[in-house]
């Protein structure tokens, strides 16, 4: 019976530390941020591997666009326009908040969303839909409302070159594995927890970049402009998570529905905004790093701590 009390603490105890490790993640990477800039070379390569080991998890036969990612698309859509407008008493703020609501969904939501029990296949679709789209209607709408500085054929190029590869690799090596390496393929299904502690890894460098990134790029006289900023990406963060599982609610599925809406490629978004619009506009997607994050954590310690 000791040994069984002992066995039961030490477990809870695991899992109390397992519960902690996003926020002290999130807290170690903001504290810690000067150094940053040494690791940020490695999130893409921890992403990488988190959507590797997720899509052994999928059965491929299940990505098709359904009603479900054109209803996200839209509403998507429709609410960067409307997002745009409303905040167009400040330009500088329009642009930065309309980033953060027309960017595509983030490579690593389908991550996410397995730690959530959500649809993988759902959310990888829209995904890839996402993407796409914005590689098409992007160059055109940034061009519209900013500083367009490269053609549309640049642009697509350009946005295609930094999407594709986080997009399309870790689909084309699980299929591979599975075909070649069968049992290794199996192996993985199985350590599906894995993504969880990549992710506190990649948490902690993403963080800290953020704050880097809006440390080196303060301009003095700005704080007014990035506090809306800030304020705007959150309003919009939350609306979006709240609007996607409501989406998600009429097709079964609340969690794909928001992570599809509401978790952005931010990275995308700060080039897309440096490069078309007023440089500081780019605070707003940095801060919805943070924003996504913190929602996020908080939803997977709910979900962990779930009987």
């Amino acid at each position: 019976m000791g040994r069984s009390f002992c066995f039961n603490k030490l477990y809870m105890t695991r899992q109390q530390l397992k519960n902690l490790m996003l926020p002290i993640a999130m807290v170690g990477g903001a504290a810690l941020y000067p150094w940053m800039h040494y690791a940020q070379p490695l999130s893409p390569y921890l992403i990488f591997v988190m959507l590797f080991i997720t899509y052994c998890k999928l059965d491929f036969r299940h990505l098709r666009v359904t009603r479900f990612q054109w209803h996200l698309l839209a509403v998507q859509l429709l609410m960067s326009a409307l997002a745009y407008v409303v905040f167009l008493w400040n330009h500088t703020v329009a642009e930065g908040v309309f980033i953060c609501v027309f960017i595509p969904t983030a490579t690593a939501a389908p991550v996410i969303t397995a730690m959530l029990g959500g649809s993988i296949a759902s959310v990888a679709t829209y995904s890839l839909l996402g993407n796409l789209v914005t590689a098409i209607l992007g160059p055109l709408v940034l061009a519209a409302i900013g500083d367009a500085q490269y053609t549309f054929i640049q642009s697509f190029l350009m946005i295609l070159a930094k999407v594709a590869p986080l997009l399309v690799g870790p689909i084309l090596l699980a299929l591979i594995v599975r075909t070649v390496f069968p049992k290794f393929h199996k192996t993985i299904q199985t350590h599906q927890s894995l993504s969880f502690y990549i992710w506190a890894v990649a948490l902690f460098i993403i963080v800290g970049c953020c704050v880097s990134f809006t440390i080196r790029n303060y301009v003095p006289g700005s704080e007014l402009t990035m506090v809306l900023l800030a304020l705007g990406a959150l309003l919009v963060c939350v609306a979006q998570f709240k609007v996607g599982r409501r989406i998600g609610g009429i097709y079964g599925d609340k969690v794909a529905g928001g992570q599809g809406l509401a978790q952005k490629n931010t990275v995308l978004a700060v080039w897309l905004a440096m490069a078309y619009m007023t440089p500081i506009a780019s605070i707003a997607p940095a801060a919805y790093i943070a924003w996504q994050n913190i929602i996020n954590s908080w939803q997977i310690m709910r979900h962990k701590e779930r009987p």
